[in-house]
Formats: structure tokens, sequence, C-alpha cells
């Protein structure tokens, strides 16, 4: 076992290393250019159709697009945003900030073309429902001799799945209650694996309204915490934002930024928003919706919201604090800053933030998890992979993880390639049809 994890641990290194960053920033960055910097210039028009999204359609889809964004974040704003942040910012100094909201701005794009090729290539399967990602618009949009590529996304998303989106969450959850609260693990593992199955078994559909419901409250909670210790600190604001500044193009931030932020913080938060890696798109395939450019905007906004609000809103509290450069590091620093700047209320807060958005990891990630697995096997093994992903979450809880994470952490960096692939082939179709709908008139785009 030591042997394979030196091994794992190897391939880790490479996966999460210079060449992924480049990969994963390179492809953001032409997808961006070669849409005119559309994702920044439509920002409004996204919220514009998110707002009108919460409404249900006759459109095809088994959930609205609003519920597809939530279910979206509901994967991605978890414990990257907290335990993430604070890892980028010991490493690398405030500076990593600057460096969060620079992939965060690309990543954009990037999110944006997940979701168009998603529902533009998307299936309906055996089941009645729509089913989409990397996998699917590998296949349909790329040919069938890319189809092996596919298989290999939904190889390592399958099985990344349980360490990266379930064990780990799990985990996670029962150590912050039981440090912080006392409560037994096992006591967690059997009352968060109840809860589990309450949703899942559900399908998609109670999936995507629970965290339609969830996700903005445990969001704005969150923020809203974080938003009073910032005014009640207001005068160090401006220090704050000339820290990120300045030490984010000297040259050891610069570089410890970059390092710490990717390696440390966005490894350890599986890139925070995941723009790239090709799980959220899987959520977005089940929108009800008419237009693949419609969702795509919709979609764009889960990076702006993952990184440049939520993990914003901590790496400012941190950096106010003063005590990133000690000995905290991950959830740990995050919980010192905020019980300073606001004692006795802080922690609790990110306590309580830490199980709650590890909770809504868990739903989302069942999600992926399991379309990869239906991709691979066909719809009759989605009743017996959600009661495996029901026991997985309360093993998770009693069990150390650190194999578990390394493997599904470096399987998950193995998503992105597959899925950075087939967005650089398909962005010809990307563009086009991105020119097509934003060439056409207010009126014309709402009657087609």
């Amino acid at each position: 076992m030591e042997k394979i994890s030196e091994i794992i641990g190897a391939v880790n290194g490479v996966v999460w290393g210079y060449p992924m960053l480049i990969l994963i920033v390179g492809v953001g960055g032409y997808l961006m250019a070669g849409m005119g910097f559309m994702p920044i210039k439509k920002l409004g028009y996204g919220f514009r159709m998110l707002m009108q999204g919460r409404e249900d359609s006759d459109n095809d889809g088994e959930i609205t697009p609003f519920n597809a964004l939530m279910t979206a974040l509901a994967a991605t704003i978890g414990t990257g945003n907290i335990a993430g942040v604070a890892t980028a910012v010991s490493v690398g100094g405030p500076g990593a900030i600057f460096w969060m909201w620079v992939t965060a701005l690309v990543g954009m794009a990037t999110k944006y073309a997940e979701a168009v090729c998603a529902v533009k290539f998307r299936e309906v399967d055996d089941n009645g429902d729509h089913v989409g990602g990397p996998m699917y618009y590998i296949k349909n949009g790329m040919g069938p001799n890319w189809a092996w590529l596919g298989v290999a996304f939904a190889v390592f998303g399958a099985i990344a799945a349980f360490g990266i989106g379930n064990t780990v969450q799990s985990n996670s959850i029962a150590n912050v209650l039981l440090q912080d609260y006392g409560v037994p693990a096992w006591l967690t593992g059997l009352v968060l694996a109840g809860l589990v199955a309450a949703v899942i078994l559900g399908g998609v559909r109670r999936i995507a309204q629970v965290a339609g419901r969830l996700v903005p409250i445990m969001s704005v909670i969150y923020v809203l915490i974080g938003l009073v210790i910032i005014i009640m600190n207001i005068e160090k604001v401006p220090g704050a934002f000339g820290e990120i500044f300045a030490q984010a193009f000297t040259g050891t931030a610069a570089a410890g930024g970059f390092l710490g932020m990717v390696i440390k913080g966005v490894a350890r938060g599986v890139f925070s928003n995941e723009a790239g890696l090709g799980s959220a798109p899987i959520a977005h395939a089940a929108a009800k919706t008419d237009n693949p450019v419609r969702q795509g905007t919709v979609a764009m906004l889960g990076t702006f919201i993952d990184t440049i609000v939520v993990c914003t809103i901590t790496g400012l509290v941190i950096t106010i604090s003063g005590i990133w450069s000690g000995e905290l590091n991950g959830a740990a620093l995050t919980s010192a800053a905020f019980e300073m700047g606001l004692p006795g209320i802080g922690s609790h807060g990110v306590a309580i933030g830490l199980a709650l958005f590890a909770f809504s990891t868990i739903l989302g990630w069942s999600l992926y998890g399991e379309k990869c697995v239906e991709f691979l096997f066909g719809t009759g093994v989605i009743r017996p992979y959600r009661y495996l992903w029901i026991i997985a979450v309360f093993v998770g809880t009693l069990m150390s993880l650190d194999f578990v994470w390394l493997l599904a952490d470096t399987l998950n960096a193995l998503m992105a390639i597959p899925n950075l692939i087939a967005l650089l082939v398909l962005s010809p179709v990307v563009f086009k049809v991105t020119k097509d709908y934003f060439g056409k008139s207010d009126f014309e785009r709402n009657k087609s």
C-alpha cells in the first residue's frame, strides 16, 4: 500500500502541477478570447436568465435552469471555499486571492462552454431523463473514434466521486462536529446517511429541489457573516486589497501565491469552482431549456458566485485578521479568522458552514457519479449505485482517508484532461452558436 501511495502521489504531483495549470487556464483563456469576452460582457444577462429560470417551463429537461445551477453549486461550494482558500493564502500569501480571481474569470468561459456542449449534445436515457456531460458531448460531438475518451472521463468520474464527493466530505462533517460539539462520528454517520438517502433516492428532481433551497440559504448566511466582519473592520479593507495586489506580483509571492493557490488551495478545494473538470455540465444537461446558450449563461454564474463572491469573502476575512502568516492552516485558519472578527459567533458560523457545504457536495456529486456509472453500464445500475453511495457516506465518517483523498484527488484532475480536449475540439461549435444567438435581436432571442 505504501508503494502504491508513492506512485499515486507522484502522479498527483504531475496532474496538479504546472502542465495542468497551463492547460486549464489556457483553454479558458482561448475560449474567452474566441467569444470576444462574452462571459464578462453578458454577466448581467446571465443573472436575468437565472431569475427567469426559477419558473417551471414546458421545455425539454427535468429541472429548472435555476435548480440546475444550484445543483452544480451544491457540488462546487464546499470545503474548498473554507479550507482551500485558507490553505492558498497561508502558502502563497494574500496574493493568492488575485490568482483565484484570474482563474475564475477565464473559468467563466470554460463553464459556459461546458454547459453549451452538455445541452447541445445531451441524450434521453431509458428512464426518459435527459443526460449529458463530457462523456456525451465527446461521443455525440466528436464522433465514434473518440468514444474511448468519453469512457475514460466516466471511469475517472465514477471512482473519484466516492472520494472527493462522498467519503472525504462525510469525514469532514464528522470531524468538525466531533471537535466543535463532541458529536460521535458514528452518530454523525447514521444521521448523515439517512439524510442523504432521503434526498438521492428521489433522483435528480429531488436533489435539484433540495439544492434549490439549501444552497442559496447556506451561501447567503456564510457570506453575510463574512460581510459583517468586513464591515466591522472596514478601515482595514483598503490595506487588505493593497496586500492582495502587491503580493500577487512580487517574486516569491507570485510564485508562492500561484503554486499555493493551484496545488494547495485549488487542488484541495477541487479547483473550488470546478471549471474545466467537467462535473458541472452533468447537472446542467438536465435543465429545462430550449437553447444551450441560455443555459450556458446561467452555468457561468457558478464560477462567479463560487470564487468571486464566496472565496473572496473568506480570503478577505483571513487577510484582515492578519493571522494568515502564522502556523494555522486550512479550516482551522478560517475558523480562527472568523472568530477573531466576530467572537462567539464566527467559529460556529464556519463549523456549521463547513458541515452544510460538505453535505451539499455529497448531494451534487452523487448525481455526477451516478451519471458516469450510467454512461458505462446503463440505467440498471442506478438504484444499486445509490445504495452503495449511502453506505459509503457512513463508512467515510469512521475511516482514515489519506489514501482515498490522494487517489480521488488524482482522478479528479484526470477528469479534466478528456474534458478540456473535448472543449478545444468543439470550440468552433461553441463560438458559432454563441455568435448566432447574440447576433439576434432581443425579440428574436425570446421567440427562438
